[in-house]
């Protein structure tokens, strides 16, 4: 990613930067941000967008926006710049989380690592199944196969980022912004947990063999299919998730 550039717009980008429509817009505007820097939306030596466009996606006042960067700014996570190609640059390189600190992230879930998994699970499966009884046009195939390569050839310190926008991608193309904006909250609670966990090759082979059964399951318009495919590769990542967080199946 070049230094200084803004954000690609994709799924992830849409569904962290929508309008807050929440009591508070300040804490509100800091949730959506921080979210946006832990999706990888906004990656470290990246800009977010110009604070009159940002503002007014978000549908709040400049001055609100200004209060979240300045509270951002002070957490270390942002470092606003002045003059010509200036901004607001992400600064926050994210360690690898310990599996101590992944227990913690656990421990914060309402209802626990069962019910986050079967929340993702209904979200991901009906948004794909969707898809394939209805169909896609011309322009969202290409989307959607677009989406699956940019996974098979990201680089392991990009995949996250990648995976996460191939899942939301099918949720976009559900045609639910609701959709979209509930299953990127799950995701990013799941990135937290899997962060923890070393990505190894075959893992990620493995789950992009999967990924293309996805998409070719969708592009048929198979809905059996689609609900078999995508329920393997979720079950794949909790097996996983269990294993390593030592959380037993129930």
């Amino acid at each position: 990613m070049q230094d200084g550039a803004e954000p690609q717009v994709g799924p992830a980008f849409g569904a962290v930067f929508r309008t807050v429509r929440g009591g508070n817009a300040f804490e509100e505007t800091v949730e959506r941000l921080l979210s946006a820097i832990k999706l990888g939306v906004v990656v470290p030596g990246e800009r977010f967008p110009a604070e009159r466009d940002l503002a007014a996606r978000l549908g709040i006042s400049r001055i609100t926006l200004r209060e979240a960067i300045r509270a951002l700014q002070e957490a270390g996570y942002v470092e606003p710049r002045r003059g010509r190609g200036g901004g607001t640059f992400v600064t926050y390189v994210p360690p690898r989380p310990s599996r101590e600190e992944a227990l913690r992230v656990l421990h914060t879930l309402d209802g626990g690592l069962e019910d986050l998994f079967a929340f993702r699970r209904v979200l991901e499966v009906g948004a794909g199944v969707r898809l394939a009884e209805t169909g896609l046009t011309s322009e969202q195939r290409q989307l959607l196969n677009t989406r699956l390569a940019e996974v098979e050839a990201a680089a392991v310190e990009d995949y996250r980022r990648h995976d996460t926008d191939f899942h939301l991608t099918i949720a976009e193309l559900a045609g639910s912004a609701s959709l979209s904006t509930t299953l990127a909250d799950v995701r990013m609670r799941i990135n937290e947990l899997l962060n923890a966990m070393p990505m190894l090759a075959r893992n990620l082979e493995h789950s992009n063999v999967q990924h293309r059964t996805i998409v070719e399951a969708i592009l048929a318009q198979d809905p059996d299919a689609t609900r078999a495919a995508i329920g393997e590769h979720l079950e794949g990542s909790e097996v996983l998730l269990r294993a390593f967080l030592g959380e037993p199946r129930p």
